[in-house]
């Protein structure tokens, strides 16, 4: 027997019909690329919307088609991406902090039809676009006054564009299950990998996100998504935040601590999300010029570990509750948030602050488990540490193209390659990559643990660790520290303040000082330059 209940299918332009509908005069506030700041309704994101879905109709692209963005956040994208979906096709966010070549590739592996693209990125698509045969039209999101000279014998003006079209149009309707985004890894190592999410998935992840134990956000929050909407939906902050009706404040390009601070202070915001490396230019800058947060209630830090020193600061300086997550381009991304159950409610101080370096806890509508090499399930004790494998309605049941199969088994688990814990409240945390793990004598050290040690140090910027080949034990860590400006901390400096705070056989056997570290386009530690870098480097305790 079946339920009763209206045939009502899951899809992502029905979210921007109720913020229109219930929500229509809550602000969109950009910073647009062109300089000033721009400002519009979620009733007038529909309108334009429904006018991109028009016209992208009139120009022969519907169901199935690959439309690619390549852009900063703005409501203009916010309207690219609903008026794509609006028609049945998949919006593919491109990253432009990966290499030109790996843009090429991925562009040709969609095989998309149509690139948006902000004025930032033009010079960009000038180059490498000749070599995307599939696409038949590039709009650039700007007005004819703004419009650069190009090469491109094919681009035109976004307004320009859009004015053609008159808004009479109805959304088309298709299956929940049709694909509604695309989005590639970061490809680190080999290829990367496309993730296609569908209407249903992306509205269930939606959904999942805004829950009070997950962001908890509402109509009554000001939100400024600093992730870029290039890094797996904006955290699914673009859908979640027109279903609750939130007002939004889009960054634009500008993503140093002076303007993101700007957009705290002068829109009142209430909730922020964006990677380390963001938070940590915010609070040089708020050292800096001695100012306060008196708006900002949460801020969700997640994309890499978060150190523990920029929870402290936070919240100890600022009265802002740090919110730790951990996620994927495969998962939507959200897999865990670390909220505080009842259970730890009493928590103060330092014994808050260890539960909050935790990724936390998965919501419903995300499975996790720990394994071994064998696939034997550990035990949730916070300590036993294996591979860690999720599965759900929003995470990834195969990539695009049917790449690296081997990540998914027969039950519907997902291996994330990460390793990790669980402990028996359910608060995940993660040790380190598989492939990162330092192998020391049979046992396994955590280099995330030892870099997030190591930041606590008031002069170092940035850490991280990697394993350097040991006649004896096989793997010993050596610590690599950026130094924080006009700051001259020594070795010794380091490792003494790291004493004591980690088992000793975990210590690091040596540090070396970098100008910089690398990292991937998603703003995370290249551990793989790192290595190649120090291949050659011989430990002073390998004699």
């Amino acid at each position: 027997m079946l339920g009763l209940m209206q045939p009502w299918p899951l899809l992502c332009h029905k979210i921007l019909d109720y913020a229109a509908a219930q929500h229509g005069q809550r602000e969109i506030v950009s910073r647009s690329v062109e300089g000033p700041i721009v400002r519009t309704t979620w009733s007038g994101v529909r309108e334009r919307a429904l006018k991109v879905a028009q016209r992208l109709e009139r120009d022969g692209f519907g169901l199935g088609d690959r439309i690619a963005t390549l852009a900063w956040n703005t409501a203009r994208h916010l309207e690219v991406w609903y008026g794509i979906m609006g028609v049945g096709a998949i919006y593919h966010t491109l990253n432009p902090r990966l290499f030109p070549d790996q843009i090429v590739w991925i562009m040709n592996h969609a095989e998309d039809r149509l690139l948006f693209v902000d004025l930032t990125f033009l010079p960009i698509v000038e180059k490498y676009c000749p070599s995307v045969t599939s696409v038949k039209k590039v709009v650039v999101l700007t007005d004819r006054a703004h419009m650069p000279q190009t090469s491109l014998p094919n681009a035109v003006p976004y307004e320009e564009w859009l004015a053609e079209a008159d808004g009479d149009f109805s959304w088309k309707s298709f299956d929940e299950n049709t694909a509604a985004g695309m989005c590639y890894t970061s490809g680190t190592t080999g290829d990367p990998k496309g993730v296609v999410y569908s209407h249903r998935s992306n509205v269930l992840h939606a959904m999942i996100a805004a829950m009070p134990d997950s962001m908890g956000i509402s109509t009554r929050d000001t939100v400024l998504p600093v992730v870029p909407m290039f890094h797996a939906n904006a955290w699914g902050l673009a859908q979640s935040c027109p279903m609750v009706g939130t007002k939004m404040v889009m960054p634009g390009g500008k993503m140093d601590g002076a303007s993101i601070y700007e957009l705290l202070d002068s829109e009142q915001v209430s909730f922020t999300a964006a990677v380390p490396t963001v938070w940590l230019m915010l609070l040089q800058h708020l050292e800096q010029t001695r100012k306060k947060l008196p708006y900002l209630k949460r801020v969700v830090i997640g994309g890499s570990a978060c150190p523990r020193a920029i929870t402290e600061k936070f919240q100890n300086d600022y009265d802002v509750e740090v919110i730790h997550a951990w996620g994927m381009t495969e998962m939507s991304p959200l897999g865990t948030l670390c909220t505080m159950k009842p259970e730890y409610d009493g928590l103060e101080g330092e014994a808050r602050l260890g539960i909050q370096q935790k990724q936390g806890y998965a919501p419903f509508g995300v499975e996790m488990k720990v394994t071994d090499d064998d696939n034997r399930e550990h035990p949730w004790d916070g300590k036993t540490f294996g591979r860690l494998k999720v599965r759900g309605p929003a995470v990834a049941g195969a990539y695009y193209g049917g790449a690296s199969e081997e990540q998914f088994d027969t039950d519907g688990w997902f291996d994330t390659g990460d390793v990790a814990h669980i402990d028996a409240h359910g608060y995940m945390q993660i040790t380190d990559r598989a492939k990162d793990v330092i192998k020391s004598g049979g046992e396994w050290i955590s280099s995330i643990d030892l870099e997030n040690l190591a930041v606590g140090h008031p002069d170092v910027a940035e850490a991280a660790v990697i394993g350097i080949h040991h006649a004896k034990w096989d793997e010993r860590p050596l610590l690599v520290i950026v130094r924080k400006p006009g700051k001259e901390p020594a070795k010794e400096d380091i490792l003494s303040f790291m004493q004591g705070k980690c088992a000793k056989w975990w210590m690091p056997d040596d540090v070396a000082f970098v100008a910089e570290i690398p990292h991937t386009a998603t703003g995370k530690i290249q551990k793989i330059t790192l290595r190649e870098q120090f291949k050659d480097y011989r430990l002073p305790t390998d004699v």
